[in-house]
């Protein structure tokens, strides 16, 4: 399978590109790969299909956002991937970017494949939406969650088919059964012949003679569903994770809309996220910075160790490599960044003084920082570019 290519790439457009300017770098490929002028050419459909998976995430702000900060790992997760435009069909681009064409659809505008006749549409249920909170644990392993929702659920009187009986279906007697009809429209090729949807069976190709009385020929009726699916480790939050087929039922039957959740990062009370890295802030007293000492702090799965060298300076980072976050889709974890700060007491007793006032003029305590030291700013100073 050949690797996918940058979207930016596929358009030949930039990230600061502007919405026109990426529709028109869209629109000039689909028409040079379009099938009708392209018959029969397989390299040139794959082409047609690159261009419009591109065009439907950069067309797309919340989409365009998440590749631009993480790439294809935002875009694709567990159950179903984050947002992700793979797998499109001919159906697919055409029903969602007839725009492009001057307002003609598949088997529309362009007469289809060769003058081939328009396949049916298929309804679809519409997509239901919820926010789901995780927390750093469930972030760093991953976590199965499972939700109760109301939604339009298939009809169990009629099983979806909205008739009271499946003599009560009959074939559509305008389109005879095809779901289509012919007119003669106007195309940027000229003149042709277009098929449209037809407006008394809506593209199914029946009517119902008979509506069940129990969902009014709908075919489907409010419910309730407990719904399971499994969130990957790595996730961040504003991520969209994709539930195939779990939202509500399609009216006249058809197949079911998705579950769209969105991912809410609760914070955690100890460890701050950077990326893939955990940070924690460690503060030592005086005596355990100059004397060195062992310490604690908290890791996902609960203390870790870590030792402080003897002379060990206040804006210290000890790293504790893995324990940090798995890379969403990909391999290996980030790692625990530890910054040590001295904390120096605010308030002392006439004793502490008296030892202080002895240390005050000792030599080995005057400060005597390294080039690596004094650069302490530029060691930290990515966690404030966030």
């Amino acid at each position: 399978m050949a690797e996918k290519r940058d979207y930016y790439e596929v358009l030949g457009v930039n990230k600061n590109s502007s919405a026109d300017e990426i529709k028109k770098a869209y629109r000039k490929l689909a028409m040079q790969y379009h099938p009708d002028r392209n018959p029969g050419d397989k390299e040139a459909e794959e082409k047609f299909k690159e261009a419009a998976e591109a065009y439907s995430v950069l067309s797309d702000a919340d989409k365009k956002q998440k590749y631009d900060a993480y790439g294809f790992a935002g875009l694709n997760g567990g159950a179903g991937g984050f947002g992700g435009a793979g797998g499109f069909s001919m159906d697919d681009i055409f029903s969602q970017f007839g725009d492009i064409f001057g307002g003609f659809g598949f088997g529309g505008g362009f007469g289809g494949f060769g003058g081939g006749s328009r396949s049916r549409g298929v309804n679809k249920g519409s997509n239901l939406r919820i926010k789901v909170k995780v927390t750093l644990a469930d972030i760093v392993h991953g976590v199965d969650k499972k939700v109760k929702l109301g939604k339009e659920v298939c009809c169990p009187e009629c099983a979806g088919k909205g008739a009271q009986s499946a003599a009560d279906i009959k074939t559509c007697d305008k389109c005879n059964g095809k779901g289509v009809v012919a007119q003669v429209a106007q195309t940027i090729f000229g003149t042709m012949q277009t098929q449209t949807t037809c407006p008394k069976c809506q593209g199914k190709g029946t009517v119902i003679a008979k509506p069940c009385s129990s969902c009014k020929g709908t075919g489907t009726v409010k419910g309730e569903e407990e719904i399971s699916f499994k969130i990957p480790a790595g996730v961040a939050g504003g991520m969209q994770l994709n539930v195939s087929g779990k939202g509500n039922a399609a009216r006249g039957g058809g197949v079911n809309g998705d579950l769209i959740v969105l991912i809410e990062e609760e914070p955690d009370r100890e460890l701050q996220r950077d990326e893939n890295d955990l940070v924690y802030t460690l503060f030592v007293s005086v005596p355990d910075a100059i004397l060195g000492t062992t310490a604690e702090v908290p890791g996902v799965d609960g203390k870790l160790r870590i030792k402080i060298d003897p002379g060990t300076q206040s804006g210290k980072m000890l790293r504790l490599r893995g324990k940090g976050i798995p890379v969403l889709n990909g391999y290996g974890c980030g790692d625990l960044l530890v910054y040590v700060q001295v904390w120096t007491p605010k308030v002392v007793s006439p004793e502490e003084k008296q030892m202080m006032e002895k240390l005050r003029n000792s030599t080995n305590f005057a400060p005597k920082p390294t080039t690596q030291e004094k650069n302490f700013f530029d060691r930290i100073k990515h966690l404030f570019n966030g």
